[in-house]
């Protein structure tokens, strides 16, 4: 097979691209490799392309039968009907296929030289399709016949065309993709995740990482369905299903930080990130679990119980934005939101091999999103590829005079993040390893000397060693959360309004409604009597004002781009150990600067092991670059077994 492959891709390379738009500066490589699949396939017709034919004509009924096959293979029951005819024209292709091909929004084309109206409808819809594109925006390629190369290409397009729709690691791009070409609706990609909610999350491996489903996703992606038929596209995010950490503040949905206390509690407005979404057109398809009020590293809460990490039932998945690591690790929805005080987006980022973005703070609103420590919480994406994350990080930053910090982000915000793509970032860039947070143990210091060497061979230079300034004198101070809780989460319980279940947190301890793990901690909050206190104000500021000096001096010194280290310095323990992480992500949480996770690689007993890239204030387009080119080089993403 591959000496005929190769016999007849020789004869075509030379062939016009007749299926693609000649203007794609790449479109004979594509044809090549369209044939290359063709000649691949099971179903493909034993000698219909050969090295000698490929510039024949095709014949009406060779072409239709080989559609019908095609047609079959993927699993469809409806044969093309067709009047026998000497040759076929792309006009007429296009008639035959519409017959098979449903696409619920068909763009309004301009093609100058298509003579007959009547064939104008087939001629949109499969161009939409993408299965025969015109020449140019304004040549269609009207009257001109077609090769056997063009059928078979054709015909690949459709076997992959009529492919029921994966979800399984399905990215932004590719759903955009599918559903501007008529494969996939909005409403169908909110079943499809639904679906695997079930099978996975409420049964089988039994994830338990969803609270709540969001009942009106279903009719808020027919909504979006409709507008796209009738309006267009809003962006990126339009009809994109995604999971809200179930700290995050929505008004159609109970907003519980993961206690029995918050069940029915439905705040008034959404939070600023979350509408931001939404008038990005994204779906809000379900509220994920966390670690209770967001206190700890494996989620467990009193409102859904124990999260589970799918890459091993016996592991925690890092928290406290756990559920949603879990769920989009598992492909419960396109991407997630967390939220980070001292690792919390990053921390199940690492542990469900993901990306995670902690942006800098000012740079997005925490309005709406339940409070930890405000000197330290942010709130960002959890996605499985870089891009992912960037595209919901260009839907959520911006100026909300209902967070005073968000002020220091204009002027600090590009056109788009995804501008920051480059699979060459590598190139030419600085990046410092921080050895003082890596830790002693030797899987996770194995797996990131590997990723070091992948560094090395993406073209960046490494500064070993830079060590931080003043690190025992910052680590010397003690959790900001521990300070700040009690206060600024009665702040938040009277933004609830007059139907708040509680009004301050003395009333939710008395109730008992919370996991028993967390009640001491809960106590020892409430216990805080002022935020007046010396010890709580050395904290804020020179805490913040050494560690914030530290990071611009140890990158000013080496003239680095970026620092990086393992997101944790320890392995992902069983369900009920104690999860540590390390010092590193004090580096981020301290200071306020921004840190991206990627997938760095697996221990030995495949487990995930991510890896930090943090940088100066509002550096996030360097470090998506940075993190991009690593991911792409790579490749260290890998689906879980358990949530095929």
């Amino acid at each position: 097979m591959m000496r005929t492959i190769s016999s007849v891709l020789t004869s075509i390379l030379m062939l016009a691209p007749l299926a693609t738009p000649i203007h794609a500066a790449n479109a004979t490589t594509s044809q090549s490799t369209e044939i290359t699949s063709f000649l691949a396939q099971d179903w493909t017709p034993k000698d219909f392309i050969t090295s000698s034919n490929g510039k024949s004509v095709v014949t009406s009924t060779e072409f239709v039968n080989l559609l019908n096959t095609a047609a079959d293979a993927a699993g469809y029951d409806q044969d093309i009907a067709y009047k026998s005819g000497d040759v076929v024209t792309r006009e007429t292709a296009a008639v035959l296929l519409d017959q098979i091909i449903d696409v619920p929004y068909s763009q309004n084309l301009a093609y100058n030289d298509v003579k007959s109206s009547s064939y104008l409808p087939s001629i949109e819809v499969i161009s939409t399709s993408g299965l025969i594109k015109g020449f140019s925006d304004s040549r269609y390629g009207y009257e001109q016949t077609l090769t056997k190369t063009d059928a078979a290409v054709i015909a690949y397009r459709l076997y992959q065309y009529l492919q029921p729709f994966n979800p399984v690691e399905a990215s932004i791009t590719s759903i955009q993709s599918a559903m501007e070409t008529g494969r996939l609706t909005s409403e169908e990609l909110v079943q499809l995740y639904l679906d695997r909610i079930e099978q996975y999350d409420d049964n089988g491996p039994k994830l338990n990482s969803i609270i709540k489903v969001n009942d009106q996703a279903i009719s808020l992606a027919k909504e979006l369905d409709a507008e796209r038929s009738d309006q267009g596209s809003r962006g990126p995010l339009h009809g994109i299903p995604i999971i809200l950490k179930d700290n995050f503040d929505t008004a159609d949905m109970p907003t519980t930080g993961g206690s029995l206390a918050l069940k029915d509690s439905v705040p008034a407005d959404d939070a600023y990130q979350v509408k931001k979404l939404r008038e990005a057109g994204a779906i809000i398809l379900a509220k994920a679990n966390l670690h209770e009020f967001a206190f700890g590293y494996t989620t467990t809460s009193s409102i859904s119980g124990q999260t589970l990490n799918p890459y091993n039932l016996t592991r925690v998945p890092g928290g406290s934005s756990g559920g949603t690591g879990a769920s989009i690790a598992a492909s419960f929805a396109t991407v997630g939101m967390g939220s980070d005080t001292g690792g919390s987006i990053r921390v199940p980022s690492s542990f469900n091999n993901l990306v995670g973005i902690r942006p800098t703070i000012g740079l997005s609103s925490r309005d709406g999103i339940m409070p930890l420590a405000l000197t330290q919480d942010t709130g960002g994406p959890i996605a499985r590829t870089v891009a992912d994350a960037a595209a919901v990080l260009d839907a959520t930053v911006g100026y909300d005079p209902n967070d005073v910090t968000t002020a220091s982000s204009i002027g600090n915000i590009p056109d788009s993040y995804l501008d920051y793509l480059d699979s060459e970032g590598l190139k030419g860039a600085r990046i410092g390893i921080v050895r003082d947070v890596f830790g002693t143990d030797s899987e996770i210091n194995t797996v990131m000397t590997n990723a070091i060497q992948e560094l090395k061979q993406g073209g960046a230079t490494l500064i070993d060693n830079v060590s931080i300034p003043n690190f025992t004198q910052i680590n010397s101070f003690g959790s900001l959360s521990a300070w700040e809780f009690k206060f600024q989460f009665n702040d938040y319980l009277t933004t609830l309004g007059d139907n708040r279940p509680y009004s301050t947190l003395s009333d939710i301890i008395t109730t008992g409604l919370f996991d028993p793990s967390i009640a001491q901690q809960l106590k020892d909050r409430n216990n805080i009597g002022s935020l007046e206190d010396e010890t709580y104000k050395d904290i804020v500021l020179y805490r913040t004002r050494l560690a914030q000096q530290a990071i611009l001096k140890m990158m000013a010194d080496n003239d680095l781009d970026a620092l990086i280290f393992p997101t944790s310095a320890k392995q992902i323990v069983k369900i009920d150990g104690d999860q540590t992480i390390g010092d590193g992500f004090k580096l981020s949480s301290f200071t306020g600067y921004p840190t991206v996770t990627v997938p760095a690689g697996f221990t030995t007993d495949n487990m995930p092991v991510g890896m930090d890239f943090i940088g100066r204030p509002f550096s996030e387009p360097t470090l998506i670059k940075l993190a991009y080119s690593f991911e792409q080089s790579t490749q260290h993403r890998r689906t879980p077994v358990l949530t095929p």
